[in-house]
């Protein structure tokens, strides 16, 4: 493997993808390809996150629908099943548009967000292992990483997740409807102000627990599985297809079980005409959640956002680990 740095490092960690020698987890360590863990991250998150968008992208529009329908919305919206809804966007004249109403913001969004979170993830990482003169995150250093580092992405993406909640919400050409992201900011900013675009931003930063959750339990789980291995005596430096939808799926639901009704607080926070459909502010929205819906209305879409995330998750994670993994061989 060529030296594109003047220092020599130790070959990467199977493990965590970090360099093997202490002082690589001092922030801004390269690998031995030339570009830093951060970077690698970020550019295995953006290609993960931009494929598996253009995938599920359909289920998401039915997960964002059925999110913000209630029991006080008519029988026939109340009822319309996944399966229902997915046929009657199919069946207009311009099938492929309906399906992929709002995929722009979506794009932007996931694409945006995944590249940044695991950037600014292996960043706080590598400084919580530095500040304690580790070589090696702990299990909490994982959860305290992602939980700062999806703080960090909810800030910067909430003004696209407005848009795309919104475009996906209404078919294009209803009333009022966005007929593009960029016509979507600028509605938002000249009738609601700033403030408009960062709807929900607090309830996002309740959601920053769910990615958390997730990798406090994927990434000792992935530690579990390469040591395993390795006492065995197998050592390719990678995880298998097998392994990687099994640990990815186990932690996306764990954590999907625990923090699932704050993407439906989300939905109805940043849904057109929120404060008059669903209550003002977070605290109403609950209220009028449970007083009209009870427990359920919490757990809205959660059918479809099931059938959604696996696939999602395996796509996501499956180009992840392959990015990651071959990224800094192809680059060296």
């Amino acid at each position: 493997m060529n030296e594109h740095s003047p220092v020599n490092f130790a070959p990467p960690d199977n493990v965590t993808g970090r360099n093997s020698d202490p002082n690589s987890s001092m922030p801004g360590s390269h690998d031995a390809g030339g570009l830093s863990p951060a970077v690698v991250e970020s550019i295995a998150g953006l290609s993960a996150g931009s494929i598996a968008t253009l995938v599920v992208h359909p289920l998401d529009i039915v997960k964002t629908r059925m999110q913000i329908s209630t029991s006080a919305a008519s029988a026939a919206s109340h009822h319309l099943s996944m399966v229902a809804m997915l046929r009657s966007l199919s069946s207009n004249p311009r099938p492929f548009a309906s399906l992929y109403r709002g995929l722009v913001p979506n794009l932007s969004g996931n694409a945006l967000s995944w590249a940044s979170f695991f950037f600014f993830k292996t960043r706080f990482e590598d400084l919580l292992t530095f500040a304690r003169g580790s070589d090696r995150p702990t299990p909490s250093d994982y959860f305290v990483a992602s939980a700062l580092g999806g703080a960090a992405t909810s800030f910067l993406s909430n003004p696209i997740w407005v848009v795309k909640t919104r475009m996906l919400a209404s078919d294009k050409g209803a009333k009022g409807a966005y007929p593009s992201m960029w016509s979507g900011f600028r509605t938002i900013y000249a009738t609601e102000g700033f403030r408009g675009l960062y709807r929900g931003l607090g309830v996002s930063m309740i959601g920053v627990s769910h990615g958390a959750v997730q990798f406090a339990v994927y990434e000792p789980a992935k530690r579990f599985y390469f040591a395993r291995r390795q006492s065995q005596g197998i050592d390719t430096g990678r995880m298998t297809t097998e392994a990687t939808v099994v640990i990815s799926s186990a932690a996306k639901l764990i954590a999907g079980a625990v923090t699932y009704p704050y993407q439906v607080l989300r939905s109805r926070l940043q849904v057109f005409h929120a404060d008059e459909k669903f209550g003002k502010g977070f605290r109403g929205v609950v209220r009028m959640t449970w007083r009209e819906e009870g427990i359920r209305g919490f757990y809205r879409g959660l059918i479809p956002g099931v059938v959604r995330v696996m696939p999602s998750t395996w796509v996501t994670f499956l180009v992840y680990e392959n990015v990651r993994y071959y990224l800094p061989r192809w680059t060296s």
